[in-house]
This record gives C-alpha cells, structure tokens and sequence, in this order.
C-alpha cells in the first residue's frame, strides 16, 4: 500500500487519517492531526500550509510534501508530483520560456525543445530536472499501469445460463497443480484442468497462466447439482453462438435432435417432399415424352 501510495499521491484535503499514515514521513499521530486541522480550519489553500499542522516538523514536511497534492489549490504546482524545493527549477523553466505556470503544465508542446542540462544547480542534477519536465508534461499522471478487466457476457449471470460450448471471457483467480480457476461471470468459479490449457502437454499449470490474467475459455460441462463448470482454453473447434440468455442452440444440434421424420437436407423447403429412386426416374421420363 505504501509503495502505490507514494506512487500516485494522495489528496490532502479528501484522505483519510488511516491512508495519509501510508505516506512517506507521516506517522499515526500526525495524520490524524492533518485531517483535524483540516475540519477546523477547512481545505488546504497552498501546501505551506500544511507546515502549521501540530507535529508535522520541517524533516516530515521534506519528505512527505511531494506526495501531498492539493487539487484547485492557489498554486498548480501543488497539485503536482514536484516538491516544494524544486519549485525554483520550474521558476527558471518557465522565465527561459517566457511562459506562465498555467500555458505550461499539461502543454507538451511548449517543454519540447527544453534540455534538462540547463537548468541543473547544485542541489538538482539533470535526472530530477528531466523528473520534473516530465511532471509538468503530465501533471498527476498516474505511473501504475493501464488497469484491465474481463467482459463478462451480458445475459448469463448464473450457471444455470450456462451452455456447453459458449465462448467466455475470464479472470483467473487461483492456479492449483491440476490447473486453473476462473471467474466468468456467474458467481462460482469454473476449473480448466491442465489438460485443457493447451494444445500441448502442460506440466505446470503456471507456465500458461496466472492469477489475474484474463483469459478466454470455452464451456465443456455444467454440472448444476454439484455446481461445477468444466472450462478448456482449447478454443478450436466451433462454439455455439449465443443470441440471447439461456440459448444456445445452432441449426446442426436442432436437426440433429429431430425426429427422423423432421430430418432433412440443409436447404431443402420443408413442405415439399423430396421423390427420388426409381418412382421419380420414370415421372421424368413421362415429362419428356409429353
């Protein structure tokens, strides 16, 4: 928790005692002290501010004020990754281009052309000024990557609408020795043995997934007694296309299962009967003559 925290940043006027002690510098007491200086005295303006909280001294504030973001604040920087300390460097970034804080934060285009070089000094060498070009470039930008979830299905939310067959989208949510389970959708979890991983042997369930990973999964059983789903991701083969919830019929299973009566060619029109042998040989026979 630490880490995402001092990762992204929180907003010290909406966070929580329990979440501000996660920052960087910030202990129980302090935190605490920080969300009852702000009922008293309301949202923090500027984060000089947050130096007259009881108890947060000058080394706290050093380490804790660049994960302290104060959205709509006086200052735009504060709502940025950029400490307090450095607020100098863009000071001289933005008189190099003649530029106010506004024209710049979240404008690319107007830092391109910058060299971090020529706005070192001795307290801050060109990795930290590069950090805060690209700061200014994204303000707030969140380092964590791209978060991603599986689609389920619309229309099966139980195993009950479950049908052999169906394409699915999933989560693996553990991976055992004989194989995976995943959450498609429907509140019980179904298991890909680790036969049915790949179109190879699989030795170790692991190789092929792990936890979280989206996966995409075919329905081999349902059993609702016992409330198990069998699952591959052997997808080859053709899947029954679902239309709606809870059908998942194609015309090949319909005929299939027809009586064989019912049974006929595909493309044949049902109400006209079909005459062949040696019947039908001699009806053509008298056509031609006539």
């Amino acid at each position: 928790v630490e880490d995402c925290v001092n990762a992204v940043g929180v907003d010290v006027n909406t966070a929580s005692a329990p979440l501000l002690a996660r920052v960087s510098g910030l202990n129980h007491v302090v935190a605490n002290n920080i969300v009852e200086y702000r009922n008293v005295n309301g949202p923090f303006r500027s984060r000089k501010v947050i130096r007259k909280v009881p108890r947060l001294g000058d080394k706290t504030f050093e380490q804790a004020a660049g994960f302290l973001r104060i959205n709509d604040g006086d200052n735009p920087l504060d709502r940025s990754a950029v400490h307090p300390e450095a607020y100098p460097v863009v000071e001289r970034i933005l008189l190099r281009i003649g530029k106010g804080i506004g024209e710049v934060m979240g404008q690319p285009a107007a830092l391109k052309e910058l060299s971090a070089a020529e706005f070192t000094d001795e307290k801050f060498g060109v990795p930290t000024v590069r950090d805060i070009l690209l700061e200014l470039e994204k303000p707030g930008r969140d380092p964590r990557p791209e978060f991603k979830t599986a689609t389920f299905h619309e229309g099966i939310e139980s195993i009950s609408d479950l049908q052999p067959n169906i394409i699915l989208e999933g989560v693996v949510t553990n991976v055992a020795a004989f194989g995976a389970f995943v959450d498609i959708g429907v509140h019980q979890d179904g298991l890909i043995h680790v036969s049915a991983m790949a179109n190879r042997f699989v030795k170790d369930p692991h190789e092929i997934v792990k936890p979280g990973q989206i996966v995409k999964v075919k329905v081999m059983e349902v059993d609702l007694k016992r409330q198990r789903i069998s699952l591959t991701m052997r997808l080859d083969g053709a899947p029954s296309s679902v239309s709606r919830a809870g059908d998942t019929r194609v015309e090949a299973n319909a005929n299939a299962e027809a009586s064989p009566r019912e049974r006929r060619p595909y493309g044949t029109n049902r109400d006209k009967p079909q005459v062949t042998g040696a019947i039908a040989l001699a009806l053509e026979r008298a056509k031609l003559k006539k």
